[in-house]
């Protein structure tokens, strides 16, 4: 008998993975709530670049510490478990925030609690989702990875598309801690509907060391020339990413003047390049080929990050302004706005193509049995970089100003693409066979 795997079927037909991509909507719209509501709390409790910096840090510290140890432990046990637990931890964290502000203990608990509420869902996220691009390839043929990451793409673009405008209203018109509910509430939703997964899973056993394995998953990132370059020019735009974003809002906020409302219609219009990068992902990828592809999509979203050097208060004369709005009070478009939206649509181009074609890549070269520590390796270079950016983001704040160092943090990540350019990812048309 012909199994799912031997004869691809449509994924709009394929129950597990369907629940997989519903499950990842969903947590997807949340987050965006916690994306914006978490640094807006923080601005009721400082406007210190530095204390703003650190926030950043401290979500994304678990990949640079723990991520190879979780890569080994995600390829020992089963990945759908890992997932639920992970969104269950993540929805109790996050329900501490909006806890503290109906008891009246935020501002006691301060700076603090946002700290160590971002580490711990920072460290959940870390098992979430090294597991999470490890299970794809057991749900689904290899030949059918581009068109779930694409479907996945979709609710991550959908999310950064609409979130932010969600977002931004919900933060203006109700108190930012409470806002976080929400995504606490999805991560719940998500982890009941992972739970219903029924999939048998690929797990190798192994008598081998933690530091064997471990070693194992550095060495398959390490030792191929096309995997070690996606993951230096990744690390490098992560990086130089967060010395902008880690201090952004507050820019926008305390220097440009704008509302939550206009700061999320900002990421809105400027994610909307999103459904751009995905739609042309794969016939890009058909006419150049893969290489060409991802090095395009890095180059594309550099470039799309400009904008954010050359907003100014000089060009902050109102576009469009109106007032007496109910719940938002008033709302203003200057032409700073204007040109971030723009670039933000670029970046979103750039960045989904990118992502798409080399997640993809590294998924169908890679043996399924130790997918998990080669995406907590990769995970482990890519992201252990962005504490680093966000708190370069923040001394550097601190010594040339907000809008220098943004300025900055656009020149590095420009330069990004070096690292594809110079290697075999260049000349590479087709998916080649996994390794040995």
């Amino acid at each position: 008998m012909e199994t799912e795997t031997e004869r691809p079927t449509s994924l709009w037909h394929h129950p597990n993975f369907l629940k997989l991509w519903t499950s990842d909507t969903i947590s997807q719209f949340g987050t965006q709530f916690s994306g914006y509501a978490i640094p807006f709390t923080a601005l009721l409790l400082t406007s210190d670049p530095l204390a703003f910096s650190i926030l950043n840090a401290s979500a994304f510290i678990g990949f640079a510490v723990f991520a190879l140890f979780i890569g080994v432990y995600v390829d020992r046990h089963r990945r759908q478990r890992i997932m639920t637990l992970a969104n269950i931890g993540r929805g109790i964290f996050l329900g501490l925030i909006p806890l503290a502000a109906v008891t009246g203990t935020l501002t006691r608990a301060g700076m603090p609690l946002l700290y160590v509420v971002s580490f711990m869902v920072g460290l959940l996220t870390v098992f979430f989702d090294v597991s999470y691009q490890a299970i794809l390839p057991s749900l689904v043929d290899r030949s059918q990875l581009v068109e779930g990451n694409s479907k996945l793409e979709w609710s991550r673009s959908g999310a950064q598309v609409v979130g932010p405008g969600m977002a931004g209203l919900v933060v203006q018109a109700v108190y930012p801690p409470l806002a976080i509910a929400i995504d606490a509430t999805s991560y719940m939703a998500s982890a009941s509907v992972l739970s219903r997964i029924k999939q048998d899973e690929i797990i190798k056993p192994s008598t081998a060391s933690v530091w064997h394995d471990l070693k194992e998953g550095l060495a398959i990132v390490l030792k191929d020339k096309s995997l070690r370059s996606i993951a230096g020019s990744t690390a490098t735009s992560n990086f130089f990413s967060n010395v902008i974003f880690s201090i952004l809002i507050l820019y926008l906020v305390r220097q440009l003047g704008y509302t939550a409302a206009v700061v999320g219609a900002i990421f809105l219009i400027g994610g909307l390049g999103a459904f751009g990068g995905i739609a042309l992902s794969s016939r890009l990828t058909r006419l150049f080929g893969v290489g060409p592809v991802i090095i395009a999509g890095m180059i594309l979203g550099g470039l799309g990050t400009i904008p954010y050097a050359l907003a100014n208060s000089s060009l902050s004369a109102p576009i469009f302004s109106a007032t007496g709005i109910p719940v938002l009070g008033s709302f203003r478009l200057d032409l700073n706005a204007l040109i971030l939206m723009m670039g933000g649509f670029v970046t979103s181009i750039g960045v989904v193509v990118y992502n798409i074609n080399q997640v993809s890549l590294r998924q169908a070269i890679v043996p399924k049995s130790i997918q998990g520590r080669m995406n907590a390796s990769m995970r482990w270079i890519v992201w252990g970089t962005i504490p680093a950016g966000a708190i370069a983001g923040g001394v550097l704040a601190e010594v040339f100003g907000l809008r220098g160092a943004i300025v900055l943090g656009v020149i590095g990540g420009i330069f990004s693409f070096v690292w594809v350019f110079l290697s075999p990812v260049r000349s590479l048309k087709h998916v080649p066979e996994p390794m040995e």
